[in-house]
């Protein structure tokens, strides 16, 4: 059995699509039923996300079930086949654990490092659990992913990577346009590293702060939150003319801000600072060329991120999950060998029970001291002989082809299927 991920998010799809694919409470839920009824599905759950849409599920083949959950995502979504399809991702087995655990550590946001993708992930598995979609795989992976992301901000500050972003690209701005304060800032988004930005630029006493976004509703957040006024995309020349300060970063497909578009909104050519955190950009980058326009993006900012504390507690994020996906596939390829081990030494005992049954059947007389003796010296050769060959297939299960080398064991062996599979069920475990 291996886990599988079939997902969409920001990183792979313009906004969009994603609010158009983005699921409410009963979407979540039915398509969690949806996918573990799945054939090949044994345990399924969603993280669901303004900016992330991704089905995890524990499956026993590869092929079929990619199709399957791809198939689903697309008619959830109520998009078509060839609009949505180039935007899945795929990650499978020790892929989607690393996956896992990198969204719960907030490396994989938007906004990185921001903590809400942490509930998220434990509201994932809670849903499931609910559902009774979720089983001891996906229990136990998505517990250690919830560890990892708690991990990560315990130990670093990686919560503080994305404020520093904006915080660096407003020290560039204020070098062309002076500091916030006063000045008319228009944003242009309403995720995550949008709030983001409105947030902190509100704390520094701005004239006015202005979102636009596709849909206005979600800015009502913001709105109540800070105070700011709200538009439509079809605001935005008309915001353009008035603003000082324009912070975008809503990852759609095209660019939003043209050239041509700014010469006609400021022919006065005043200084305009913009500051584009999207990723494809947001704003035509010949718009720097232009009179009085200043124009920052996310290239200007990582080597100054990567020499920052910023950049280093993103490195140092990336080094505790590269860590703990080692910790966590070294435990299960071990267990996975576990069942066939426990079955060899049970057959052993089996053995060696029988054999004493057989000598104290032939020797009626045999005092029970030299039977016990007798008793302990046959286990201890029996311990002795698989000694060795159980303690190298644990270690070689940490290598690749573990599984066969399990298979392996019990071939040579003749072990009965059934008795290792037994092993994992609770009454084997009894």
């Amino acid at each position: 059995m291996s886990v599988l991920v079939v997902g969409i998010s920001h990183n792979s799809a313009p906004v969009s699509l994603l609010e158009r694919v983005a699921l409410d409470a009963d979407g979540v839920s039915k398509l969690i039923h949806d996918a573990a009824g799945s054939e090949h599905v044994t345990e399924a759950t969603v993280i669901s996300t303004c900016n992330r849409v991704e089905i995890y599920t524990e499956v026993d083949r590869f092929h079929g079930s990619v199709e399957e959950l791809s198939r689903l995502l697309v008619e959830h979504a109520g998009e078509s086949t060839e609009s949505m399809l180039p935007h899945l991702y795929v990650h499978y087995d020790d892929g989607a654990v690393s996956h896992l655990f990198q969204v719960a550590a907030g490396l994989d946001s938007m906004a990185v490092g921001e903590a809400q993708i942490l509930g998220q992930t434990r509201e994932a598995l809670r849903l499931g659990q609910e559902l009774g979609t979720v089983g001891s795989a996906l229990n136990l992976l998505f517990q250690q992913a919830l560890r990892v992301g708690k991990r990560s901000r315990a130990e670093t500050d990686i919560d503080r990577v994305a404020p520093s972003l904006v915080s660096a690209a407003l020290e560039r701005s204020e070098a062309a346009v002076g500091p916030v304060a006063g000045k008319r800032v228009l944003v242009v988004g309403a995720g995550a590293m949008a709030g983001l930005a409105t947030a902190t630029v509100s704390r520094l006493e701005p004239a006015e702060v202005t979102v636009v976004n596709r849909t206005v509703g979600r800015v009502e957040r913001l709105v109540s939150d800070y105070g700011v006024r709200a538009g439509g995309m079809g605001d935005l020349a008309v915001e353009l003319a008035r603003a000082d300060v324009l912070i975008t970063c809503t990852g759609a497909s095209g660019v939003l801000v043209t050239r041509d578009m700014l010469l006609t909104a400021r022919p006065d050519a005043r200084p305009l600072s913009i500051i584009d955190l999207a990723l494809p950009h947001d704003v035509e980058p010949t718009v720097g060329d232009l009179p009085g326009v200043t124009l920052i993006g996310l290239a200007d900012l990582a080597e100054a991120l990567q020499e920052s504390d910023a950049g280093r507690e993103v490195s140092d994020v990336r080094g505790i999950v590269t860590q703990e996906v080692t910790a966590f596939l070294t435990a299960r390829r071990q267990a996975q060998v576990t069942p066939t081990v426990v079955a060899l030494r049970s057959m052993a005992t089996s053995v060696v029970d029988a054999e004493m049954s057989r000598l104290v059947g032939r020797l009626p007389h045999l005092d029970e001291s030299a039977r016990l003796e007798i008793l302990h010296t046959v286990r201890r050769v029996a311990d002795k002989l698989l000694h060795e060959p159980t303690v190298r297939v644990r270690e070689l299960s940490n290598e690749q082809g573990a599984v066969s080398y399990a298979a392996a064991l019990a071939e040579l062996f003749a072990l009965d299927p059934e008795a290792v599979v037994a092993v994992t069920r609770p009454e084997g475990l009894a």
